[in-house]
């Protein structure tokens, strides 16, 4: 399911100023895009509009070519999977976590007895098959986002959205679920749109860019997009990109102290 975004604005209520300013871009269909930025830039915002948690003051948002304001909160929620930066703490096992996924189907949606078979099949997918008896309190913290995409999942969404989904997890755990990340997208034919920090991760498994600047869209496209000069531009940060072990990798040039 493609997005498109179309002129969109937003400003919170009271603030007057806009957080987000006339954005435009399109995502493809099984594909992995990232929004990146400098903090403040509008990025969690634009994933919440994307979801319509919050509303544009103008511009709208198309899904497969229908405008998202002549669909219901409800049907929106059944196109797309949404995990915020903070997901509440549920003392269940990782069998009964994701299993709660997909009892907030609507019952059209959601065969008779097909729920235990779903969840199976998706912790099968992101090998957390082994971990289904174990409580989610006894995880580490890069199983634990495994468990909360893995709910979002047995939702059967076409749309995955995920704010900051590698924050705060050691290295080899940021590998592993944007690895994790690229696979299903592709497997499933995912539309994926993930906050994230890290340049070099995006450059590794991400398929499109959308780079944001103080509310506004500075550049969007594939990763031949990523060049010192715009990382400069958006970053306000020099730097060099190599090309190591086939991977492009951005290298940050120290700033010069005064």
């Amino acid at each position: 399911m493609s997005i498109q975004a179309q002129n969109l604005s937003f400003a919170y209520p009271g603030t007057g100023a806009k957080v987000l300013n006339d954005i435009s871009f399109i995502l493809k269909s099984s594909s992995l895009g990232v929004i990146m930025g400098p903090n403040g830039s509008g990025k969690s915002t634009l994933l919440k509009t994307i979801n319509r948690l919050v509303a544009p003051q103008s511009g709208t948002i198309f899904l497969d070519g229908q405008d998202y304001r002549n669909l219901s909160r409800r049907e929106i929620a059944q196109h797309c999977g949404y995990m915020p930066q903070k997901s509440p703490a549920v003392h269940c096992t990782v069998f009964e976590a994701v299993l709660l996924g997909h009892k907030a189907l609507n019952p059209e949606r959601r065969q008779a007895g097909s729920g235990l078979q779903e969840v199976e099949k998706i912790l099968k997918l992101i090998h957390l098959d082994k971990l289904a008896d174990r409580f989610t309190h006894q995880l580490s913290g890069g199983e634990l986002q495994k468990v909360v995409i893995a709910r979002a999942l047995v939702r059967r969404p076409q749309i995955l959205l995920l704010d900051e989904p590698t924050n705060h997890l050691d290295l080899v755990n940021q590998l592993e679920v944007m690895s994790l990340l690229q696979k299903i997208t592709h497997e499933l034919k995912l539309t994926t749109v993930v906050v994230t920090h890290d340049l070099n991760s995006a450059l590794r498994f991400a398929d499109t860019f959308l780079l944001l600047k103080e509310g506004r869209l500075h550049t969007a496209g594939a990763k031949n997009i990523i060049t010192p000069q715009v990382i400069a531009e958006v970053f306000s940060l020099k730097s060099v990109i190599a090309e190591v072990a086939g991977f492009p990798v951005m290298v940050p040039l120290a700033p010069s102290l005064p």
